[in-house]
């Protein structure tokens, strides 16, 4: 894991956990371990948090890990936008699949919050301790392997590399993790049908709440409630984006504006694919999480699929169970690998499941829509169950809180 290349390294500093990547994995695990008093370093690769992410959901389940470190209505004064319902419009009318407000009591909504605001105020509330350093604009680069356990990292700051010596490294740096090409741990994949097409459209004040979603034709389509604007998913086929900007930039308005059937007009804001990002989505989880003194969690971890908008809130999930799990540890300088295998053992559970949901989701709901040339037919006999309390409980229930709970229980 060591380059081979010598490497003069202008500065060292020395911490109990280095963190590489301030996403909202590891803003909250940096955060969580200064309260409890650990020395913590928190890497970041760009310069500043502004820029356009993708993921700006905060689940009840988060809303909930920010109430108990009292948080919560200092969160909640942030610009932000709340979806309180989840449907889906059909040729027979509009189907509601999630109604927070019937699980939920204190938070009983999904907050709408630009990430950039979540992290600038994690990273500054984590500032207030002494024992948390951030240090922006470090590329890592290298780990760092002696007698096969893992003790820091080296990265790039500008011209100069720098390392970071740690009794613990966490990977918090996302789906594209450089720290999980470098460790060479194995993961599983699968194979989502679809890829998605983002933009954004201007939202009017008297436009329905809550997130909305259409189905047909070969495309789907689901709009995010963000205030002043409403950012849109476009849902096509996996590998097939080369095909729809080959096709010309007004056929694809013209696919959306038919999905769009509360205001088509609204395309016109859409006039070139620079306005257009494309994710590729991917799903896939590691069969092992951790190697001697190296945990990864989050997308680094688990690469989540888009179905649900669920991967922030897992991501931060596992940062309070990692918290929860190693402070201990940590506090005593000497990290095992039972230690961090308890952390997998108590994370994995819950991601498994909810990759099998969005697996199934995607097999036969998305894949059905996208491959049928007609408008989505819900059967009679689904739309009845959905209009059942106890059914319709359920996804809001995993929506908001996931498969299991996660307490802060580190202090």
């Amino acid at each position: 894991m060591n380059s081979a290349l010598k490497i003069a390294t202008s500065n060292i500093h020395r911490t109990s956990c280095c963190v590489v990547g301030a996403g909202p994995a590891g803003a909250v695990l940096s955060l969580l371990l200064a309260r409890a008093g650990i020395e913590v370093t928190l890497l970041e690769a760009h310069q500043n948090f502004d820029r356009d992410f993708r993921g700006d959901t905060i689940h009840p389940s988060v809303l909930h890990i920010m109430d108990e470190i009292g948080l919560a209505d200092r969160l909640l004064q942030l610009r932000h936008s709340r979806i309180h319902t989840a449907s889906f419009a059909t040729p027979s009318g509009t189907i509601a699949i999630a109604d927070f407000r019937r699980v939920e009591s204190k938070f009983p909504f999904i907050m709408m919050v630009p990430q950039e605001l979540f992290l600038e105020f994690i990273t500054q509330e984590a500032k207030q301790y002494p024992t948390f350093r951030l240090i922006m604009g470090a590329n890592v680069q290298e780990m760092i392997e002696e007698n096969g356990t893992i003790q820091g990292v080296r990265y790039r700051s500008g011209d100069e590399w720098d390392e970071v010596r740690a009794t613990l490294t966490v990977a918090a740096d996302g789906r594209s993790s450089r720290i999980r090409k470098l460790s060479g741990l194995e993961s599983v994949k699968t194979s989502p049908p679809m890829d998605v097409l983002w933009f954004r459209i201007p939202r009017e004040q008297d436009d329905p709440a809550g997130i909305l979603a259409q189905f047909g034709r070969g495309h789907a389509l689901i709009l995010l409630d963000r205030l002043t604007q409403w950012q849109v998913a476009f849902l096509i086929l996996k590998d097939t984006w080369s095909q729809v900007r080959a096709a010309g930039i007004e056929k694809f308005r013209a696919s959306v504006s038919e999905l769009m059937t509360e205001f088509p007009e609204r395309i016109e804001h859409l006039r070139e694919w620079k306005q257009v990002s494309v994710l590729s989505v991917e799903s896939s989880r590691l069969l092992q999480w951790y190697q001697p003194g190296l945990l990864l969690i989050g997308d680094a971890a688990h690469v989540m699929s888009p179905v649900g908008g669920v991967g922030i809130n897992y991501a931060i999930q596992d940062a309070v169970v990692a918290a929860n799990v190693l402070a201990p540890s940590l506090r005593r300088g000497v990290v095992t690998v039972e230690d961090l295998r308890n952390v997998q053992k108590e994370r994995e559970f819950p991601t498994r499941v909810i990759q099998w949901i969005q697996t199934q989701v995607q097999k036969r709901i998305v894949a059905a829509a996208l491959r049928s040339p007609d408008t989505l037919q819900v059967p009679w006999l689904l739309r009845l169950l959905l209009r059942l309390p106890i059914i319709m409980n359920i996804p809001a229930r995993i929506i908001a809180h996931g498969v299991r709970r996660v307490h802060v229980n580190v202090r």
